[in-house]
């Protein structure tokens, strides 16, 4: 197999993609530091050198260019984050192969080491085509029990292995990605690369370099005969739309006279999703007629979160597991009126929004189990509960909340406005209320050792 030498800082990814290009059969250098990794680049001279873009000593950009000029025959994969897109397309102009965004799939790390390796050194040739692997189901990650998200799971076993173009239509965060890779991963070419852009992340110059290559090869021809993803395509200029027209006649041709060196059109399925109806913005000229009945021969719409609460339940479990799984603790339960709010909720950022409540509750709550009081306010409705104190000040509390939290917050309050009567006057205070002094800072809030003479 492949020697590879793997550069990144972050020690635990270093030894997740050591490990895993180990377990199938590459010789692995990995290296904590840019400058082991330039070393170990001009001592192996590997097949494969993985690199992050953001080193503490080197950039990732350098390494780049030392492989190229070094270890020309050295395939290079650039490990980015979502942020840095545009950066690690430059990467490829300079020579990369191909790029990850973090958190990626480790699926898709392997499928792309393999497909690297095999057009290691033969830019202009096709990748091999891929043969079909064991699949799981039509649509294993995707969630839900409503009637609406079942004819999604249907219609993604249907299509899975046409070669059909699919355009996804939804709100911000209901979950296009999701489906898209439930496509991919229940086709016959999920055992090469899945690719995903966001076409509103890039300027234009970038975008079309990421598309259709310059300097390297364009996201279809890195497929490798994969599934290629272009969300948010409504965002594309109108140039690149044009472009992306005549570049889907050409391979729906044959020709594949983009690349200008007779090279096979890239074969690769192509998914496209977009937040608005797509249909409209080509009727009133704000997206290329011609292009959109090209990208919607299969039309996918997912309802919003709002429309299939009985979703919210498994998917709030779904989140709680894969949460535990991530810190490697049991698994946080949620009371039942935690539950009964979340699902009561409107969910604006559907899906992503879900996830983010949920994942904020995990981080508060104190204990093994999540209460009303542990989500964000804007989910828990809130009450407002008149104080014992003078002045008609009021509290609020989410309803659910425990017994505990209401008498407590009311103990405070009592306790602030006794202080105010003796100006400020802890000890005074304290035994106005037949309280210790430490009892009366425990109850604040405060630090014994802050104490101070009144």
């Amino acid at each position: 197999m492949a020697k590879v030498v793997i550069i990144d800082d972050e020690s635990s990814i270093l030894e997740l993609m050591s490990k895993l290009c180990k377990s199938v059969g590459h010789q692995v250098v990995p290296c904590l530091t840019g400058a082991e990794g330039l070393t170990a680049v001009r001592n192996h001279h590997p097949e494969l050198v993985i690199v992050d873009l953001r080193i503490g000593d080197v950039s990732g950009l350098d390494i780049v260019k030392t492989c190229r000029e070094e270890s020309p025959d050295s395939a290079v994969i650039m490990v980015t984050g979502h942020g840095s897109v545009e950066t690690a397309v430059e990467a490829m102009r300079l020579g990369a192969f191909d790029y990850l965004t973090k958190p990626f799939d480790l699926g898709d790390l392997i499928k792309t080491v393999n497909h690297a390796l095999a057009r290691r050194g033969q830019p202009g040739s096709p990748a091999p085509a891929t043969q079909p692997s064991l699949r799981s189901g039509s649509a294993s990650k995707l969630i839900g029990h409503s009637e609406a998200i079942q004819k999604i799971f249907e219609l993604v076993r249907r299509v899975a292995d046409s070669e059909s173009p699919i355009l996804i239509e939804g709100e911000f965060g209901v979950g296009k990605h999701m489906v898209a890779r439930a496509v991919h991963e229940a086709s016959r070419r999920n055992a090469a690369p899945f690719k995903e852009l966001q076409c509103s992340a890039l300027p234009e110059d970038v975008l079309e370099a990421e598309l259709f290559g310059s300097g390297g090869a364009g996201i279809f021809q890195r497929a490798g005969g994969g599934t290629v993803h272009l969300a948010e395509v409504h965002q594309l200029p109108a140039r690149i739309q044009a472009q992306l027209n005549t570049f889907l006649d050409e391979v729906q041709n044959k020709r594949g006279t983009w690349a200008g060196n007779g090279a096979a059109a890239p074969s690769f399925r192509l998914i496209t999703s977009t937040t608005i109806p797509l249909d409209d913005a080509a009727s009133s000229g704000r997206f290329r007629e011609d292009l959109y009945y090209k990208i919607s021969v299969v039309p996918v719409k997912i309802p919003s979160l709002r429309q299939r609460r009985e979703d919210i339940r498994p998917l709030v479990e779904h989140f709680l597991r894969d949460l535990a799984e991530r810190s490697e603790q049991p698994a946080k339960a949620i009371d039942a009126y935690a539950l009964e709010f979340l699902e009561k909720y409107a969910w604006p950022g559907n899906i992503s929004e879900l996830r983010n409540a949920v994942e904020r509750a995990c981080a508060l709550c104190e204990g093994d189990r999540i209460r009303p009081s542990d989500l964000p306010s804007k989910v828990s409705q809130q009450i407002e509960v008149p104080s014992p104190a003078s002045g008609g000040s009021k509290i609020q509390l989410p309803i659910g909340s425990p017994l505990d939290d209401f008498i407590r917050a009311q103990e405070r309050l009592f306790i602030q406005e006794t202080l105010k009567y003796n100006n400020g006057s802890r000890e005074k205070t304290a035994s106005m209320l037949s309280i210790s002094i430490a009892t009366l800072y425990r109850k604040m809030g405060l630090n014994v050792e802050r104490k101070t003479n009144a």
